[in-house]
């Protein structure tokens, strides 16, 4: 059994959430000691920055979550897995229309989303207009239609292959809006209850479908903020560090996987390199076989 060969794609954008120190998150974790950690088969791959400072946050992700999805689609061409290192979590745009895009089949893509939030606005229902609260629902086809057709049609993923993981902070029209859709809500209270074994054997079963093609987005803030705190929207009560860790080991290895994205690190909030630690390892407890 060959090892997968994945490439590291620094998704260099802050410009989706009111603070843009998650930009840096990339070349942080590089200088932190990422690079002593990759396994083989992993490599660090040329960067997608975010451009145009002057422009509304709106067109800034657009012009980003376009080059990012070229690059997404171009790394899948040469056999190589995308793991996209965020960035502001509005880079889910990108690399999942990237995906689909080279499938060449929107909305037959199944995502588990590990994540303390729902991500599920669109400009009309949400307060802030944050873009970073928003790709959830633009990935299942509502949003601006210069960001749901990225892919060449909308919606990029299948909804009934959609679990979020993890969430216990949303606001009422995103849930309606995911339980509308049909996407399975395992909320942080649920995980508790149930454990996390158990609920991500259930989430992989639903996002993997009969050998369907699917990905990972994991949003930094899923994990409990007393353990992994350099995020910039910490929720209490999230997902025990150890645990996630054991529930991901061997995830790259997984049958139908199509890429990785972390998301919404922020090192400016991170002086001690805690989360920084804790990121490294659940990075290479996924690439363990």
């Amino acid at each position: 059994m060959n090892a997968p060969c994945f490439e590291l794609i620094p998704a260099v954008i802050g410009a989706g959430a009111p603070d843009p120190g998650t930009r840096s998150a990339a070349a942080a974790l590089q200088r932190r000691g990422l690079v002593a950690c990759l396994a083989p088969g992993l490599h660090w791959g040329r960067a997608v920055v975010a451009r145009g400072g002057t422009l509304q946050r709106l067109a800034i992700v657009s012009d980003f979550s376009a080059r990012l999805a070229n690059r997404v689609s171009q790394c899948l061409l040469t056999s190589r897995m995308p793991w996209v290192i965020g960035g502001d979590h509005s880079c889910a745009v990108g690399t999942w229309s990237g995906v689909a895009r080279h499938l060449g089949r929107p909305g037959q893509l199944g995502l588990l989303w590990i994540d303390a939030h729902l991500d599920a606005h669109t400009l009309r229902s949400s307060a802030s207009k944050m873009p970073h609260g928003m790709p959830l629902a633009t990935l299942l086809g509502e949003g601006p239609s210069a960001l749901t057709h990225l892919a060449g049609g909308a919606p990029v993923l299948q909804a009934d292959r959609v679990v979020v993981l993890g969430a216990r902070s949303w606001e009422p029209a995103e849930a309606r809006r995911l339980k509308r859709l049909g996407v399975r809500v395992i909320s942080a209270q649920e995980v508790k209850v149930r454990g996390l074994t158990l609920c991500m054997a259930e989430a992989l079963h639903q996002v993997q479908g009969q050998g369907q093609p699917w990905g990972l987005s994991l949003d930094v803030d899923a994990i409990d903020p007393l353990q992994a705190p350099a995020t910039g929207t910490p929720v209490a009560g999230g997902l025990e560090f150890a645990e996630l860790t054991a529930a991901l080991r061997g995830l790259a290895w997984a049958r139908g996987l199509q890429a990785i994205e972390l998301a919404e690190y922020n090192p400016r909030l991170d002086p001690d390199c805690q989360t920084a630690r804790q990121l490294m390892t659940l990075i290479a407890a996924m690439m363990t076989p």
